[in-house]
């Protein structure tokens, strides 16, 4: 509820430093690239402001926010996958629409079912497609993974803590991989001469890598001491793992893609291509950071 993430207030003064961070980075950009009117920096930059104001208004509406928003980036997933299929479109929805429907059951009402069922369908539907190879097989592969990785959103808000709590890890979650992408972004832009896998995404390179882990560690450490999450070791050990897990779900995706033949899922959010390809990261974030929390617990 509102009243819960008010009374949180150093998610909130965080939250205030994202946004003027962002508007630091747009007035940069507008100077740099004042002589080109629609300049890819400028076009990512400007699309944060669209990004940042949902995710925040998820958190403010507590606790449905962030299932809601987990609910929109599913829905918005299937209508870019929707455009690939090549079967019948019909078929693909239904079986689409009856997974995410299972999903968003069992992660509100059942969670722990969902834990264990949402990744042994995902596991499944790899096998198959590893069988077939078909393009279809893998746009329902893609969606499946999707659906199971930000589950882990409604997963985080049935752990056993604070509800301030779980709100701030959420925001956590969030800021960590969108800094972590911009990160990589960046130090890829500026240092990367070395590719990692050329054939898979010829602009992910070891110094972007290398950068975003950096970023991760430098962002986590501030946030989460802010935020008084975990201890100094826990939060550079959890920034190392999630900068890792969300590149190796950009790379997954990025496979995906070249093997649909395609540069972007579709082009919803300017200077970043489709939803999908800018929650890539995050339906590996999730799941890192839950089953990072929930085993600190636990111990």
């Amino acid at each position: 509820m509102l009243s819960s993430l008010v009374a949180g207030s150093s998610t909130v003064s965080a939250m205030l430093v994202l946004y003027l961070m962002l508007a630091m980075a747009s007035l940069g950009a507008a100077f740099k690239t004042r002589a080109v009117a629609h300049s890819q920096l400028r076009l990512q930059i400007n699309a944060w402001w669209l990004i940042f104001p949902l995710v925040s208004l998820s958190l403010l509406l507590y606790p449905a926010g962030p299932a809601l928003l987990a609910l929109l980036i599913c829905i918005l997933a299937l209508r870019e996958l929707t455009q690939h299929y090549r079967g019948s479109r019909r078929l693909f929805l239904f079986r689409c629409t009856v997974t995410l429907a299972l999903a968003a059951a069992l992660s509100w009402q059942q969670p722990y079912f969902a834990m264990l069922l949402l990744p042994w369908m995902m596991l499944a539907q790899f096998a198959y497609f590893l069988w077939r190879r078909q393009t279809d097989q893998l746009l329902l592969l893609l969606f499946f993974s999707t659906c199971c990785g930000l589950s882990f959103i409604v997963q985080l808000m049935h752990l056993s803590l604070a509800e301030e709590t779980r709100i701030a890890w959420l925001f956590y979650l969030f800021a960590m991989t969108a800094l972590n992408d911009i990160g990589q972004f960046i130090a890829g832009k500026t240092l990367g001469k070395h590719t990692i896998a050329a054939r898979i995404s010829p602009n992910k390179t070891w110094q972007g890598l290398f950068g975003g882990v950096l970023a991760s560690m430098l962002a986590s450490v501030l946030l989460g001491s802010y935020l008084q999450l975990a201890s100094l070791p826990q939060l550079l050990l959890l920034a190392l793992l999630m900068s890792l897990g969300g590149f190796t779900g950009d790379m997954l995706f990025s496979a995906a893609k070249r093997f649909l033949g395609i540069k972007d899922f579709s082009s919803l959010i300017p200077g970043h291509g489709g939803i999908l390809d800018r929650v890539d990261s995050l339906v590996v974030t999730a799941p890192l950071l839950y089953f990072a929390l929930y085993f600190s617990h636990q111990g």
